[in-house]
């Protein structure tokens, strides 16, 4: 073999060298291209998948605050509505209080419930001897009932007359402009037995507390058409 021949043949070979390191080089750069392309789409899918849970997050948030502030509001507007309820049916009661003043003013028929009163507190003490307290600008009318009261009671009960001793210390005044903020009473009797441990409060103002408490249910039905719990 000459020169030219191995020549012909080193450049044949460095020709076969080359084209196999081009299309080795070739499939390593479309390899590499698949796989960036290939993690590319994969880094975009996670990415998008990120935004989305990011988007629900925030989304149930935004719900999450929208039902807290309608709950929010619904018990605002319950409590307003309750509390109208409570003002109306207070309103009543302070009417109600007002036109307790007018029973003491008809002094023939208060004289007599007076009397009631009295023999009623007594039927519920059942006490030999009681303390009787009153307002003072009832003291003449109670006092003028008494014995009647008492031979009444002893009557109904089956017992002697029992002693009432009217104390010196009397309930406070009716209302008025000049003691709104004070102690008042509309009218009435308080009975006690001697040692104080049994209490009969018979006033206008406590058996108006007691009705009022009584009918509160039938009350709201009437005006809000349920019944209060």
């Amino acid at each position: 073999m000459n020169d030219a021949d191995v020549s012909k043949q080193i450049q044949q070979m460095v020709r076969f060298i080359r084209q196999e390191a081009e299309e080795k080089a070739n499939e390593i750069s479309v390899s590499a291209e698949e796989e960036f392309n290939i993690e590319k789409l994969q880094l975009v899918e996670a990415e998008k998948k990120k935004i989305r849970q990011e988007y629900e997050r925030k989304q149930k948030q935004v719900e999450v605050r929208k039902k807290i502030e309608y709950s929010m509001q619904l018990n605002a507007s319950r409590i307003k509505v309750l509390q109208a309820q409570d003002d109306l049916v207070n309103s009543m009661k302070e009417a109600a209080s007002k036109e307790l003043l007018r029973v003491s003013q008809d002094h023939h028929s208060y004289k007599h419930l007076l009397k009631n009163l009295i023999v009623q507190s007594l039927l519920r003490l059942k006490e030999p001897s009681v303390l009787l307290r009153c307002r003072k600008d009832d003291l003449h009318l109670v006092e003028s009932v008494l014995n009647s009261a008492k031979e009444e009671y002893a009557e109904k009960a089956k017992v002697h007359a029992p002693e009432i001793i009217v104390d010196s210390i009397h309930l406070p005044p009716a209302p008025s402009h000049h003691n709104a903020h004070g102690p008042s009473c509309s009218g009435g009797v308080v009975l006690a037995s001697r040692d104080g441990k049994i209490v009969c409060e018979n006033t206008l103002d406590a058996r108006l507390d007691v009705v009022f408490r009584q009918k509160l249910p039938e009350i709201r039905k009437r005006l809000f058409g349920q019944v209060a719990a």
